[in-house]
């Protein structure tokens, strides 16, 4: 990961007392994350975060995409887990547990790689001892059919909401120094606003997903589609005939 921005960034968390979801690999093997050189302490600082709040979640086990499927919310046409075999899914899922516990990190969040899963991991989670997913688009979070709670993540930046629980996913080792200054703006901006992982499972605990989550879902799925599309052809019309060739 780019150290550099994550130190600024976990300064930022701290000054103002925030505990924010982490996604950690437990195995890196994608070439596009290794950013910085490996740090010899990432374990000791995994632990630090946990020990002072920050809600770890399992990002997939090595980052690597093998298929070509979506999974259950079709966001990405790639995964690490989505369309493969149970029993391939299920040594993927506990060879990311062996190298938590073998770290000490408590750890029963799932988050993850390009956002594709399907019933078979979310199944297979709950048999590991997972009861948390951090995904979906949902107003509000809820018990799934296999007893695990979707806490949704539909934005990418801060926005206001008039409704709803919203948690912003940030992906950091590009951003530079304006970007850092941005999001601690945003954050002064809606710290009022934000809240933990443990007081919105306290206050969502044992909640059944509803037709206005189902209906919100749909609306923001396909709101979040018609901008892609917007955002495609924009792109190919300001493209020159060399590059549409």
């Amino acid at each position: 990961m780019n150290w550099c921005v994550w130190d600024t960034i976990e300064a930022v968390l701290r000054r103002y007392r925030l505990t924010p979801i982490l996604a950690v690999v437990p195995d890196n093997q994608d070439e596009y994350l290794r950013v910085s050189p490996p740090n010899e302490r990432f374990w000791d600082r995994v632990r630090g975060w946990q020990a002072q709040g920050w809600t770890i979640g399992m990002h997939g086990w090595q980052h690597r995409f093998l298929t070509k499927d979506g999974g259950i919310l079709g966001l990405n046409q790639l995964s690490e887990f989505a369309g493969l075999p149970r029993d391939e899914q299920e040594k993927k899922l506990q060879a990311g547990l062996a190298v938590f516990r073998e770290q000490h990190i408590d750890c029963d969040v799932w988050i993850a790689p390009a956002h594709s899963f399907d019933a078979i991991t979310i199944e297979t989670l709950s048999q590991l001892g997972f009861h948390y997913i951090s995904d979906g688009f949902s107003l509000f979070p809820h018990i799934d059919q296999f007893g695990m709670t979707w806490i949704p993540q539909q934005l990418w930046s801060f926005r206001w909401r008039p409704l709803g629980v919203w948690t912003i996913c940030f992906h950091i080792n590009s951003w530079r120094s304006s970007d850092i200054k941005m999001f601690e703006e945003r954050i002064t901006s809606y710290r009022e606003m934000i809240s933990s992982f443990p007081t919105i499972i306290d206050c969502y605990r044992g909640r059944r997903r509803t037709l206005l989550d189902s209906s919100a879902a749909r609306l923001y799925r396909s709101a979040a589609d018609v901008k892609h599309r917007v955002k495609h052809l924009t792109k190919i019309c300001c493209s020159t005939p060399n590059e549409l060739q």
